[in-house]
């Protein structure tokens, strides 16, 4: 099902509105989920050509509405929530609007790979009090718009 759910993503409404980010926000992003079999079925690299495919096709979409500007689709592994989640905003890899620190990435083998090995999705050790500020968490980046 996550592979099905991956290419659906390509034909869903996609808003390119610069000036209210909320609104992309709200309309371009989704949370994929796994089951059990899936996690254990599904490589990897399975997976990551689902995104590949799905970026390839927005950015034709992209294309053909004549969007000029900058646009990019975005993979991350939401691991309070234990599901993977993608996006597409009018903006670049360096102004994803996340409020927490982030590394944009080029190779999204590692994300997937951390969400197929997750075998509690959504449950996270406790920190470690003298250790309370998160490491940026990774984000795979795809130029999907035509000034990138």
């Amino acid at each position: 099902m996550l592979l099905k759910w991956i290419a659906e993503v390509a034909d869903e409404p996609l808003v390119l509105e610069p000036a209210d980010r909320s609104v992309e926000w709200e309309t371009n992003t989704w949370s994929l989920g796994a089951t059990e079999e899936d996690r254990g079925a599904l490589a990897a690299a399975e997976v990551v050509a689902a995104f590949e495919r799905t970026a390839a096709a927005i950015r034709g979409r992209i294309r053909d509405l004549g969007f000029p500007a900058v646009a990019t689709f975005y993979v991350w592994h939401d691991e309070q929530a234990g599901q993977l989640r993608c996006s597409t905003g009018s903006v670049s890899a360096d102004a994803l609007p996340f409020s927490g620190p982030y590394a944009a990435s080029g190779d999204l083998g590692p994300i997937v790979e951390g969400f197929l090995a997750d075998n509690e999705p959504g449950l996270l050790a406790w920190p470690d009090p003298d250790d309370l500020e998160s490491p940026p968490f990774r984000v795979w980046v795809s130029s999907v718009g035509a000034s990138n």
